[in-house]
């Protein structure tokens, strides 16, 4: 099966380029794993929780791609990315 197109959302890249900024102030390596543990997001769920940082990517199946709504800190503004669906 050839997998899914990944689609980020407006708002989800700016908060993924912030996060990934953030962690380069203060880490190359830690801004590294965050980007890869953000790449390996997609295990079927509708949020998935990344190991070692505080962070959800919050996402829906379409058709043809997955699109990826927010990259959610999880003790900042629970739900407010909900008017994006």
């Amino acid at each position: 099966m050839a997998s899914k197109k990944v689609e980020f959302h407006e708002d989800a890249a700016l908060e993924y380029e912030a996060a990934v900024e953030w962690y380069l102030e203060r880490s190359v390596l830690a801004a590294s794993k965050f980007v890869d543990a953000i790449s390996r997001g997609n295990h079927g769920t509708r949020r998935f929780l990344l190991q070692r940082f505080p962070f959800a990517i919050v996402y829906r199946e379409l058709p043809a791609a997955i699109q990826v709504l927010a990259i959610v800190h999880a003790r900042r503004k629970p739900g407010y990315w909900k008017q994006r669906l």
